[in-house]
């Protein structure tokens, strides 16, 4: 397994496309409802892109051969007092690939880039009784709080999310 800063997602689209489904599928909370909406998720991806090359946004994809099996995204605040800080977006791994250690490999790619930047905090949003909270807790970030009926869940359901932050 390799993991990569990409500075560009337009030559990846079709399997980001094909991550971003299966994780819907799988009920991963990443924004999206079931059932997919192919439209929506093609012009998420070119949202994407137009972020990552005007430097706001970086994406960390891991790859198993020429194969994508996961990815993260550091959206970085534009906000002047916010230059310090970033926020952790869509860690996502295919279901094929998840228990091998991605997620960790991912993350750890995503807070060295992170710091590299000049970034000295991170926080993130996941749906409350994720698994992902207990990833987040092993890897050093810490609760902030929680917020019920946050965000519809795939089936429709509103669910609470946790906020999680790390110092650098």
């Amino acid at each position: 397994m390799e993991i990569k800063e990409v500075r560009s997602s337009s030559c990846l689209v079709d399997q980001l496309h094909l991550l971003l489904v299966d994780s819907i599928n799988s009920g991963a909370s990443v924004g999206f409802l079931t059932p997919v909406d192919e439209q929506e998720v093609q012009s998420y991806w070119l949202s994407v892109e137009a972020e990552i090359k005007s430097s706001a946004r970086k994406l960390f994809i891991a790859y198993d051969g020429d194969c994508v099996i996961g990815a993260v995204q550091l959206s970085l605040c534009s906000k002047p007092n916010g230059s310090h800080r970033g926020e952790v977006e869509k860690l996502m791994v295919h279901t094929n690939a998840r228990g091998k250690g991605v997620s960790k490999r991912l993350m750890s790619k995503m807070e060295a880039v992170a710091v590299d930047t000049g970034l000295s905090l991170l926080v993130l949003d996941t749906r409350l009784g994720d698994l992902a909270s207990s990833l987040y807790r092993s890897i050093g970030y810490t609760e902030a709080g929680q917020i019920p009926q946050f965000a519809r869940s795939s089936t429709g359901e509103l669910e609470g999310t946790v906020f999680f932050f790390k110092i650098l």
